[in-house]
């Protein structure tokens, strides 16, 4: 009997243990949200006018739509959810907290997207202004 119950104590033992450790690994998965803005500078963007923010903005929407593929793509394999937060994880969070702070300083600046079809002005070139060479007075022409 005390054989049966020391088991089935180690038994109770090791599912809690993995329970806990489903807890604290599902916690740091959501995480990453309230953190990102930890992995990047903050006054980064201070400086930065509305085209430039424009252009940030699209990159970093870019790259972290592709580093969400390669981690989704990742977690299709053997052991891909391991591979995927080692490999993937801590440039996702970097770049969502430099697009967070990016979007801050585009709401802060009250910058607006621009429309896709609008192309900058072109400028017409200006033809040259060519002036006749001054005539000497004192001279007849032979």
């Amino acid at each position: 009997m005390a054989a049966s119950l020391s088991a089935s104590l180690r038994c109770c033992g090791a599912l809690l243990v993995l329970l806990a450790g489903g807890a604290v690994l599902a916690g740091c998965a959501g995480i990453s949200e309230t953190v990102a803005p930890a992995f990047a500078d903050p006054a980064r963007y201070e400086l930065y006018d509305c085209k430039q923010l424009e252009t940030e903005r699209k990159g970093l929407a870019a790259r972290t739509a592709d580093l969400q593929r390669l981690m989704d793509k990742a977690q299709t394999g053997a052991g891909g959810a391991v591979v995927s937060e080692l490999a993937y994880r801590n440039d996702y969070v970097a770049v969502r907290g430099q697009a967070q702070l990016a979007e801050d300083a585009w709401r802060r600046n009250r910058c607006r997207e621009t429309p896709p079809d609008a192309k900058p002005p072109a400028s017409t070139p200006q033809p040259p202004v060519i002036k006749p060479a001054p005539t000497r007075s004192g001279s007849a022409a032979r």
